[in-house]
């Protein structure tokens, strides 16, 4: 049966708390398991996020036990040789190249798909017995999505091969440790946290300058440094001529919270 479209709105749950947009993962029932449907209204909401002036951070959560327990096996057990991969509804590694402040608020199991989504986030914070797993060896699958290349540089090559050759689970405060999550807060407090960090830099930190030292952070990724020393100058002195920096020095000499302009609309994909 084909989803209604007030179904299909659910899959996602939009809040707004001030400045900041709270994204959640709405199939508890599934512990929000990965569909096309909920990817492709995640992408939605992410889409207009980026074209909203008044939205200036994103956090993304999941509702109930879990954050994303991945793809959902009912759409895996049904996969053939020339089937599509579940849930590709557009360039699945787009939440990458989202122009503002990205934050997972992991609550519980972040698994496969689900924890590759958490790593396309800016920051992760989480809960002490989050549950995060690469789980694709134990399927008889493959490091998907980009992964093999997103953890090395987040935890090590050798941490990287050992979450994904065993799968095994990772518990929020070994992730901690390990630097596959950046903070670890009680569960009640967990949403509010992120948002309250979102916040912040939605009140004092120019939209302008977080997207570019985004951009700025993945490129340098993948080359050297006096490459990236020249385009940082490149970028600094263009950054001179924006009334982001004329705003900047204005608000901290006269002993106030900046007013910075919102980012510039342009087409997010």
């Amino acid at each position: 049966m084909t989803p209604t479209p007030a179904a299909l709105d659910e899959t996602v749950l939009a809040e707004r708390r001030g400045a900041v947009l709270v994204l959640t993962l709405n199939r508890p029932h599934r512990l929000n398991a990965w569909t096309q449907e909920l990817e492709r209204r995640y992408f939605t909401l992410l889409d207009e996020a980026d074209a909203d002036p008044d939205v200036r951070a994103v956090v993304v959560t999941g509702a109930g036990r879990g954050f994303c327990s991945g793809a959902d096996l009912t759409d895996l057990q049904q996969a053939g040789p020339d089937s599509e991969p579940p849930g590709s509804a557009g360039p699945r590694s787009y939440p990458l190249s989202f122009r503002k402040p990205l934050i997972a608020a992991i609550n519980g199991a972040a698994a496969g798909l689900g924890l590759v989504e958490a790593l396309y986030c800016d920051l992760r914070f989480a809960v002490p017995d989050a549950k995060l797993t690469t789980a694709f060896v134990r399927r008889g699958l493959i490091a998907e999505y980009g992964v093999a290349w997103l953890l090395p540089r987040l935890v090590g090559r050798a941490r990287a091969l050992d979450l994904l050759l065993s799968g095994r689970v990772v518990r929020g405060t070994e992730a901690l440790a390990m630097g596959l999550v950046d903070r670890i807060v009680e569960p009640d407090a967990l949403v509010d946290q992120a948002v309250a960090y979102a916040a912040e830099l939605a009140a004092v930190c120019s939209p302008t300058s977080m997207s570019i030292i985004k951009h700025q952070v993945h490129r340098a990724m993948d080359t050297d440094f006096a490459t990236a020393f020249a385009e940082a100058d490149h970028l600094m002195f263009e950054s001179f001529h924006r009334p982001d920096a004329r705003e900047g020095v204005s608000s901290y000499l006269e002993g106030r919270n900046p007013e910075f302009p919102p980012l510039q609309a342009e087409t997010a994909r």
